[in-house]
């Protein structure tokens, strides 16, 4: 794995030079997968982590995992409407099972375009997608949109002229209202036919105690990106002008479970989840 005392920063297979990885300084993807137990990840990340780990009371665990198989559900969901190809923006750190794993179960020919600003995230992700067909990852950040819609992987992998699924999994709560997350899923969308679908999750404090929601907005101070909570109301605008699918924006162990949600303390009300198709 590189790190941050490289000399020459890593190239892709396409010849592209990415930055040095920055060891030192936390970064969402990684923390992330401390959460879900992984191991691709630095002292700085498990610091963080563990910080919200702690004004969470350890709930933040149970809610990524609760996250994790919302996504599953979600591609499944896509499936069964008919999407054939997804673009997963701010992807993170593979783990199993990903969205071109649920996709191409349900559809062998799905094809996935995966996105994100984190040179770790693709070095894991094209060691897992070697010999995989329909997948294709890029190194961008959803600040600029149009660099990803134009990116000639992304458009070898996606066509436009066909419905999307378009995947923003707890990333837009790293996105200040500066940053115009809502403008940026307006852009995507905008570049999508009618019959595309969003997906998104994202974190709340709307269930939390103020110095809770201070702890976990804290634990990212010093992360490459600040902790955004938003409320439902917020969350749902990403959604306007969509048809939202049932059961609507509600709690992810709770769109649309498997089975009876388990009752894990703290695990649940952590983040806001739901899906629309544009008409």
């Amino acid at each position: 794995m590189a790190d941050e005392s490289a000399s020459t920063p890593p190239v892709t297979p396409e010849g592209r030079s990415t930055p040095k990885i920055n060891t030192k300084v936390a970064h969402p993807a990684r923390i992330y997968d401390y959460y879900l137990g992984g191991k691709d990840n630095f002292p700085s990340d498990r610091e963080a982590a563990e910080k919200m780990i702690s004004a969470t009371r350890g709930g933040v665990r149970a809610g990524a995992r609760q996250n994790r198989a919302f996504l599953v559900r979600a591609v499944r969901a896509l499936t069964d409407a008919g999407i054939r190809q997804f673009l997963d923006i701010g992807t993170g750190i593979p783990t199993s099972p990903n969205v071109h794993e649920v996709a191409q179960q349900a559809v062998p020919d799905a094809r996935v375009a995966y996105v994100d600003n984190d040179p770790i995230v693709l070095v894991h992700a094209r060691a897992l997608m070697t010999g995989t067909g329909g997948t294709s990852i890029i190194q961008a950040d959803l600040r600029e949109p149009g660099t990803i819609l134009e990116d000639p992987q992304t458009r070898a992998t996606i066509d436009f002229t066909q419905p999307v699924g378009v995947l923003l999994v707890a990333v837009l709560q790293f996105f200040t209202e500066a940053d115009d997350p809502h403008g940026i899923v307006r852009r995507l969308l905008a570049a999508v036919p009618a019959g595309s679908h969003l997906v998104v999750s994202h974190y709340t404090a709307d269930f939390n105690p103020a110095a809770a929601t201070r702890g976990a907005v804290g634990a990212y101070d010093k992360a490459t990106a600040p902790l955004v909570p938003r409320d439902r109301e917020e969350v749902g605008r990403f959604f306007t002008g969509l048809d939202m699918l049932d059961p609507g924006v509600v709690q992810a162990s709770q769109w649309r479970p498997d089975g009876p949600v388990p009752d894990i303390p703290g695990g649940h009300p952590w983040v806001w989840a739901g899906a629309g198709v544009k008409p």
